[in-house]
């Protein structure tokens, strides 16, 4: 085969590809009520043919039919479709300008609800926690925790992570203002770092889906860091729209370091606070 017709065989075999991935997108939400059809491309192909290689599939519409059969398969490629990395305190210069600026005037309401969506495995949650309870702040606020991922969430309700990521953990949190030692948060044990159950007792975590669920609750704040990019615009503009129909009246908004309003459909309905941390406020 000449470079010449190489070229136009390569676009056709990516093309193929691309089609079976929306096959097997639209399978999965037709079969189990998932709906990753939004989810940006890029990321999606390559998480996908990482589960090929990891379920001994050869190809996609053989992936599509062992998970179409197989709900355990399922559960185990929805590992794969699904972000589950994260760190406590991710980025500290966020959560020290939540600090700063959004803390002091959520104190002056009686009563705070705040949604955490895309929880994950939950460290982003106690963090937020740790924060609201150094601030006085916890014992009055309710925190909705959301995700699509049960074994996420099972993992998040028990508040137990690895101690290997605790020395990184304790320096974002330093750096952070953070006001006693990171070790009154958690007990070691078995290689684990179990963290206090009270930073949990005002918790509640839940399946929820940006893609097809609704707004459940009214809430002051919002967190929704580093999901967004993984959303093509369409569901990135259905996800902002959740938001700003939770938020009350001059509610925050809080996204990831990467992630921006600014070319959305809700661009001209939030203003930033502190923009270099996207930290935004409902208008």
């Amino acid at each position: 085969m000449s470079q010449g017709q190489a070229a136009p065989a390569i676009v056709a075999a990516a093309n193929h590809v691309e089609m079976e991935l929306r096959l097997l997108m639209e399978a999965i939400y037709l079969k189990y009520s998932y709906d990753f059809r939004d989810y940006a491309g890029a990321s999606q192909k390559r998480r996908v043919l990482q589960a090929l290689a990891q379920f001994d599939c050869p190809t996609i519409p053989a992936l599509q039919a062992k998970v179409l059969h197989d709900p355990a398969m399922f559960r185990q490629l929805l590992q794969y479709l699904t972000i589950s990395v994260s760190e406590m305190f991710r980025d500290p210069t966020f959560f020290l300008a939540l600090r700063q600026q959004v803390i002091p005037r959520l104190q002056t309401y009686p009563s705070v609800k705040i949604w955490v969506a895309g929880c994950s495995t939950g460290e982003e949650v106690y963090s937020l926690a740790i924060l609201l309870k150094e601030e006085g702040l916890l014992e009055r606020s309710l925190i909705y925790a959301t995700d699509i991922n049960a074994r996420s969430l099972d993992q998040a309700r028990q508040g137990i992570f690895s101690l290997g990521s605790i020395k990184n953990h304790t320096a974002n949190y330093q750096k952070t203002g953070g006001k006693q030692a990171f070790s009154d948060y958690y007990t070691a044990a078995y290689d684990a770092a179990i963290f206090d159950k009270s930073l949990r007792e005002n918790i509640t975590f839940a399946d929820h889906s940006l893609a097809t669920d609704s707004v459940f609750s009214e809430t002051q704040l919002v967190l929704c860091r580093n999901v967004l990019i993984y959303f093509n615009k369409k569901l990135q503009n259905r996800a902002l729209g959740l938001f700003h129909e939770s938020l009350s009246h001059r509610g925050f908004l809080g996204l990831g370091s990467k992630e921006s309003i600014d070319f959305s459909d809700y661009a001209t309905r939030f203003e930033p606070l502190v923009k270099s941390e996207r930290i935004f406020r409902k208008l």
